[in-house]
């Protein structure tokens, strides 16, 4: 038993499904965006990190300068 009950002849039965659904091409849009979105959110995080880090540096480098 994984993921709370649902098995993994189950996933695939739901996977098929959408894709009799939805179609393959479609199907690959989504996972393109879906990929494309997680690929910007990760860079917004590290662009954040490197932001915060170029900002305590300066002002480490203040404070050796005071002294």
């Amino acid at each position: 038993m994984g993921l709370s009950g649902i098995s993994p002849g189950s996933l695939l039965l739901i996977f098929l499904i959408i894709l009799m659904f939805t179609g393959g091409q479609r199907l690959r849009n989504i996972g393109e965006d879906l990929g494309a979105a997680f690929k910007s959110f990760k860079k917004g995080f590290s662009d954040l990190d490197d932001s915060k880090d170029e900002k305590f540096t300066s002002i480490d480098d203040k404070n050796s300068e005071k002294k």
